[in-house]
């Protein structure tokens, strides 16, 4: 009886330690959280661009836009454009349909009539010579190009600027636990957590104003690349103490 009782007591004492591990009360936390932000003026533009062609035949469709785009990219390469910073971004090839009587009773049962065929071949070109945006938007225009789609603007090298805009936040957030610490007389002890995020915020693309311009006749559209903002936000949590 005394063995038996003896290994309860030895079964039992793991748990009694653990029940006492999980009632020890945790640390006090302060928790802080700050943005930082950097305004880069954009240093690439991708312009976004192409050519609808309707043709009776697939072959006749195919061959007119084969034409204009050719145009196009001559004109590309005359502004020299690298062969490297174009890039298909779409090709669709969409069949036109006879359209349906007024009346349903005349309604031709089977499948409906294939009247001809529409291609659309879209192009993005990356430009980094910004003063040539206008330009480019302009011959491609005048080469035959139809459907214009706007201006991306990017950054060629974010990281730099993410990083910055990092340090900025993470000085930020101790500064604002600094001043939150002082005000509740309250002593920082270590950080425990660190959770970090960034995105870059673009401008907004001025496709109206650009074609209105070419539409008017009145030269190059004016291209506005105005500011990217990088922004950065950092979230800290402090093991705090009394002062």
């Amino acid at each position: 009886m005394v063995i038996v009782a003896l290994l309860i007591a030895l079964s039992t004492f793991p748990l009694t330690v653990q029940a006492h591990d999980e009632t020890k009360p945790e640390a006090p936390t302060l928790t802080v959280t700050a943005t930082g932000t950097l305004a880069l003026a954009p240093d690439t533009v991708f312009v976004t661009f192409g050519m609808e062609t309707a043709g009776k035949s697939l072959a006749e469709a195919q061959r007119q836009n084969n034409v204009v785009m050719s145009k196009v990219m001559d004109r590309l390469r005359e502004l020299q454009i690298e062969k490297e910073r174009i890039q298909t971004s779409s090709f669709t090839v969409s069949p036109q349909y006879k359209p349906p009587p007024k009346r349903p009773a005349d309604a031709a049962s089977g499948p409906p009539e294939v009247i001809g065929y529409m291609i659309s071949n879209t192009v993005t070109v990356e430009v980094r010579n910004l003063d040539k945006v206008g330009t480019v938007i302009e011959e491609s225009l005048n080469a035959g190009a139809n459907h214009f789609q706007g201006l991306h603007w990017a950054l060629r090298d974010e990281q730099p600027a993410k990083l910055s805009a990092l340090k900025n936040a993470a000085a930020k957030a101790r500064e604002k636990a600094g001043a939150l610490s002082e005000a509740l007389r309250v002593k920082l002890v270590r950080v425990l957590t660190v959770n970090e995020g960034g995105h870059v915020v673009r401008p907004t693309p001025h496709v109206g104003r650009a074609m209105m311009a070419m539409e008017g006749g009145g030269g190059e559209p004016p291209i506005l690349s105005g500011e990217m903002k990088v922004e950065a936000t950092v979230t800290l949590v402090y093991e705090i103490a009394p002062n």
